[in-house]
């Protein structure tokens, strides 16, 4: 494949934009090479400037459950824009989307929308711990959680690809309370409860990990955090933003039977376009203004572009029946076909799966935690990366970051996925 017009692109790009991209795993420099400039998408391909097309297993890093440029959310789109797009008042559709999203999860009584991911959780943060009435944290190495400062200690994903785990411009003061875990390690977590006694406010955790890639919960480890937190007076706080209404309707909640205080919102909640969310039961969320003395605004929170495409997007969640099946089997089916031609081709390799959450790491020991992640043989993942790209496949350009199905990849397109996975395979 070329890629003229991108690489033309991109040196423009870097001219009036820092580094070219204005997310930094979007560079490519993890894997190296030009990052795709796009077009277009539709269903489950994306179209490149220069024309060439691929097979998403990205999906916009989550939102594109139901594939790209899905038209009931587009005709939403487009008729609410002929309305206004923006009117800094509330509307009734950030009601109805409230409603049905409270609904369709587990657990919570109130929800607020804000404009990203980022938003959602530090806002969910600060509110745990205007509730608390404590200042410290407990995160997990290798989560993120988004940009905010609080976040930016050991936070995987981007930051790890880029190997500045913790980040200039975040001050002493407010790294101190930021209390850092072990992915999947309860003893670890009682230690920090044992040695913080009655200053955490909060231990914030994806439920599945999906920024060291996909590392699900080992069994019991949700439950002992709930049991945990509920002990210390700490408030759980699950960030869903990847799989909230994407592993079930009510997501991990729903999924592991496990009550979190706090649940944070992004990706599919906003179909496509940039929103966040966080929800909690009424006693937490009315101690947010203006009910209560926890502050947090936004002139863009619950925009109606957002909540047009939002709610049309949870009310085919909704009401389809059968789509996290669909999603389980796809995504199953990918696994083994990826795990059998890797296997043929006598690959040190680790596949980890979650419904439509999925990941290779080219390790053969089990991948549990962000230390167990960074094992992997990251120059195999170059090579993978740019291999599958010239097919026509294109995967997440980290090792450290999950896949992400979404409904509309057809048998089809799985099949062309796993013979290109073997053909790289074989090359490599």
């Amino acid at each position: 494949m070329e890629y003229k017009r991108s690489s033309e692109l991109f040196v423009e790009a870097n001219k009036v934009i820092p580094g070219g991209v204005n997310s930094p795993v979007r560079a490519f420099k993890a894997v190296g090479g030009t990052p795709l400039f796009i077009k277009e998408a539709k269903e489950a391909y994306l179209y490149d400037e220069d024309g060439n097309k691929y097979i998403d297993y990205i999906n916009s890093w989550g939102p594109m459950i139901l594939g790209h440029a899905y038209e009931p959310v587009v005709n939403a789109v487009i008729e609410r824009a002929k309305k206004g797009t923006s009117f800094g008042t509330p509307t009734e559709l950030e009601t109805k989307i409230a409603a049905l999203a409270i609904s369709m999860v587990p657990n919570i009584d109130k929800i607020r929308f804000v404009s990203s991911g980022t938003e959602a959780c530090m806002s969910a943060i600060r509110l745990a711990r205007g509730f608390t009435r404590r200042e410290k944290i407990i995160k997990f190495s290798g989560c993120y959680h988004g940009h905010s400062d609080s976040f930016l200690i050991a936070a995987g994903s981007g930051a790890s690809t880029f190997g500045v785990p913790n980040s200039p411009g975040v001050t002493e003061g407010t790294a101190k309370d930021t209390l850092l875990a072990n992915y999947n390690d309860i003893d670890n977590v009682k230690q920090l409860f044992e040695s913080n006694k009655n200053e955490i406010a909060a231990l914030i955790i994806e439920p599945v990990a999906g920024n060291m890639g996909c590392i699900p919960p080992k069994k019991g480890f949700l439950e002992q955090l709930r049991e945990v937190c509920s002990e210390n007076g700490a408030l759980l706080v699950f960030d869903e933003v990847m799989t909230g209404f994407r592993l079930a309707k009510g997501g991990a909640q729903e999924l592991y039977g496990v009550d979190a205080d706090i649940v944070c919102f992004g990706k599919v909640i906003g179909g496509g376009l940039p929103v966040g969310a966080f929800a909690a039961r009424e006693e937490i969320m009315n101690y947010l203004s203006p009910l209560g003395p926890v502050y947090q605004a936004g002139t863009l929170s619950g925009n109606p572009l957002a909540m047009a495409a939002g709610y049309e997007m949870l009310k085919v969640l909704n009401e389809d029946n059968a789509i996290f099946q669909r999603l389980e089997e796809k995504t199953a089916y990918l696994e083994k076909g990826i795990n059998e031609v890797l296997s043929e081709n006598k690959m040190d390799f680790t596949i980890n799966r979650i419904g439509s959450m999925i990941s290779v790491h080219f390790d053969s020991s089990p991948v549990f935690d962000f230390e167990t992640a960074k094992n992997g043989d990251n120059e195999t993942f170059k090579k993978f990366f740019h291999g599958l790209l010239q097919k026509g496949v294109y995967i997440a350009p980290s090792a450290y970051e999950t896949w992400f199905i979404t409904d509309a990849l057809t048998y089809e397109d799985l099949n062309y996925t796993i013979k290109a996975i073997k053909d790289v395979a074989v090359e490599l």
